[in-house]
């Protein structure tokens, strides 16, 4: 059998699979699929192994034109190679014409009985998931799974696989006569793989859905991967970080046709970081670190200027330049961080720009008890206003180049230690964060 296995290995590495990979692990895959069928009701047996093939992939599967006519071309081929071989070869037994016969079609089972992704180069789906897409469903014991239709289930199983990426145990399932719906659960709430789905009891359709899910770095899909290199790139990343974990939530809210889910994967490589997230195939958010000749001069020297101002220390060190990039937000930041906790944020608003100058150093005082709390939280928000312009005047007139004497002072009810000073004829503002003994951690300035 070596032989003739060799034969049909050879076929699939050529033609339409000569691009994409075709690994041991596929390999044995479509082996188990051939095996599936010889193994068969003693009916189909006696089909032609080709015919059989097709019958049960169904008059309900379709395949593009391009794949259609390039598997058939496989086909053909082994067809014609199996007539000539016969006929040069008239003495072989019946049994080893069988074994050729059966060898040869599974060129053409590896292109039918599994589904090939043409555009990520790889097998994307076993034939009978794809047929039965509740075949891949996984229940705890004795669990009543009686009320759940064969449409819910396959809803069930195709919004994990296909949002989600992971098929979850189901747990739960449950009548909501009231609502007019199933609910089902599955994984455990507390842990990182997680899902609560609601059914429509009457369609089977999905109603309401939350999953989450965590994986293996190999298990981000290709669609994803193949976009890294070029998305870091693109904001002066190393384009060599690769993932290291897998993080999805996948969303759908009453009223929504279909779910939304997003894919977030932290990126590495033993000197820096980064992440990236989708939304469906998306990218809606980019970061990472980059190097001083990604960023303008003028932005870094403002930077340097900015905390020599702020924390009347010269020459602090630059120790690290990070950018992100959020579309959903309209947001394009850099931050840049200097030795002894402060931080420089630059940041690019649908609105305009948005500039902020922090110490991140902690100066909270010990508190012992809820008296003591209450004390601190009472000076923060009694904080004189007086003191505060003495403290922050000074610092935003030297980087902003602004005297806050026309600014009107604001108290947040909801944020203690936070001020802003706001001119509204302008709809300038900053905003300030303090500490009890007046000293300025924070200040930003943007439009409102």
């Amino acid at each position: 059998m070596k032989h003739e296995a060799d034969q049909w290995e050879k076929q699939i590495r050529k033609g339409p699979f000569a691009a994409a990979p075709f690994t041991e692990e596929h390999k044995h895959k479509v082996l188990q699929q051939v095996e599936w069928i010889r193994t068969a009701s003693s009916e189909e047996k006696k089909i032609n192994p080709l015919q059989s093939a097709w019958r049960r992939l169904g008059p309900s599967v379709r395949y593009p034109d391009s794949v259609t006519d390039k598997t058939t071309n496989i086909a053909n081929t082994s067809v014609i190679n199996t007539a000539q071989n016969v006929s040069s070869h008239r003495r072989l037994s019946k049994m080893r014409k069988g074994m050729f016969a059966a060898g040869m079609s599974a060129a053409l089972i590896a292109g039918g009985l599994f589904l090939w992704n043409w555009e990520d180069g790889e097998i994307a789906k076993p034939l009978m998931e794809q047929l039965h897409p509740a075949s891949a469903l996984l229940f705890t014991d004795h669990l009543n799974v009686d009320i759940l239709t064969d449409k819910m289930k396959k809803n069930i199983a195709i919004t994990m696989r296909d949002d989600l990426g992971k098929q979850l145990r189901i747990n739960k399932v449950q009548d909501l006569p009231v609502s007019g719906r199933i609910y089902v659960e599955a994984g455990q709430e507390k842990e990182a793989d997680y899902a609560q789905i609601w059914l429509d009891a009457k369609t089977g359709n999905l109603r309401e859905v939350q999953m989450r899910a965590e994986m293996q770095a190999s298990k981000l899909e290709h669609r994803y991967l193949r976009q890294i290199p070029s998305l870091l790139e693109s904001m002066g990343i190393n384009p060599t970080l690769t993932p290291e974990s897998v993080r999805r939530t996948v969303n759908m809210k009453q009223g929504e046709n279909e779910p939304t889910t997003y894919t977030t994967s932290p990126l590495v490589n033993e000197t820096g970081y980064g992440e990236i997230t989708w939304k469906q195939d998306q990218a809606v958010y980019i970061a990472g670190e980059i190097s001083s000749d990604k960023v303008s001069r003028a932005a870094l020297t403002d930077a340097q200027k900015s905390v020599a101002n702020f924390s009347g220390k010269t020459n602090l060190k630059l120790l690290s330049i990070h950018r992100t990039k959020d579309t959903e937000l309209g947001e394009n930041t850099i931050f840049f961080s200097f030795d002894q906790d402060y931080l420089v944020q630059m940041t690019e608003e649908r609105e305009g720009m948005r500039y902020m100058i922090r110490d991140s150093h902690h100066y909270d005082p010990e508190i012992k008890d809820i008296k003591e709390m209450e004390a601190y939280h009472e000076k923060l928000y009694n904080m004189d206003e007086s003191l505060l312009r003495e403290k922050a005047g000074p610092i935003i007139k030297k980087i902003f180049n602004t005297d806050l004497h026309a600014y009107k002072l604001h108290r947040k009810e909801n944020a203690l230690g936070v001020v802003t000073f706001e001119l509204e004829s302008a709809k300038d503002m900053f905003e300030v964060e303090y500490k009890d003994d007046g000293r300025i951690t924070m200040i930003s300035r943007g439009a409102f």
